[in-house]
């Protein structure tokens, strides 16, 4: 996080229905400024969690998405228009983003993130949003962020099911490795199952919310996996504890 100033007139009006919550209040809205929140993934829920972060003042933006927008990421990756297509996913996030808000830092990466790259960008972040659909890249991101103590906002979704969970990367809390440990994972694409649009976008927001609340100095629950059924409208909330043979976090 860079130094905390105080809020310009103009800022204080832009952002004024934030300032009135007094959960936020002028110092919560101060910290969200202040803050570098990296997004790996500039597809449906990429897109869905990124408006808000930038509207809502967060300093400096990292996005990360090697990929081409292509047509059929129309129906559901809702930053990009039919003028888009074949361009790259972080460029054309980026200016959207910007014209939507002027004020945060945005920076755009169309390389596949490595290793090296996130050691790079990971280490000052004050959060980092997996908005990823594979796997290996998403054990990457969570190895870095234990490894930076950073806090991790992971979200997924296919056909109608979604999930959302936080790890705030803390030498007691489990890590992203756990979970995996204890639930396995899919490795479907949207290409080869299917994605209901409306689904990423309730998704992605929630990533949203936990990063902002993060950021702002709220409370967020470590390992708490929260499950959405887009068919029947049903949540599910589910405690994922430390696994004790992750060889990820385990101290």
């Amino acid at each position: 996080m860079r130094d905390i100033t105080e809020l310009t007139h103009s800022q204080s009006m832009r952002y004024s229905r934030h300032v009135m919550l007094p959960q936020l209040s002028f110092e919560g809205q101060e910290r969200i400024l202040a803050s570098k929140v990296v997004v790996i993934g500039a597809g449906g829920l990429g897109c869905a969690a990124l408006p808000y972060l930038a509207s809502s003042g967060v300093g400096h933006l990292v996005v990360a998405d090697h990929d081409h927008i292509e047509t059929h990421n129309l129906q559901r990756q809702t930053l990009f228009t039919e003028a888009d297509v074949g361009r790259f996913k972080a460029v054309a996030a980026q200016e959207r983003l910007q014209a939507l808000n002027p004020e945060p830092h945005i920076d755009a990466f169309t390389c596949k993130v490595d290793p090296l790259w996130l050691e790079q960008h990971l280490q000052d972040a004050d959060a980092v949003l997996d908005c990823t659909d594979n796997l290996a890249t998403r054990l990457l991101i969570n190895s870095a962020c234990v490894r930076h103590r950073v806090p991790l906002i992971s979200g997924a979704a296919i056909r109608f099911e979604g999930q959302v969970i936080s790890f705030l990367n803390t030498a007691e809390s489990p890590c992203y490795g756990c979970m995996s440990r204890y639930f396995g994972e899919q490795e479907l694409s949207c290409m080869e199952a299917g994605i209901f649009a409306p689904l990423v976008a309730i998704i992605g927001n929630l990533q949203a919310l936990d990063a902002l609340k993060l950021i702002a100095g709220l409370p967020v629950e470590s390992g708490q996996l929260t499950l959405f059924d887009g068919l029947s409208s049903e949540w599910q909330q589910l405690k994922v504890p430390k696994h004790p043979a992750c060889d990820i976090c385990r101290a």
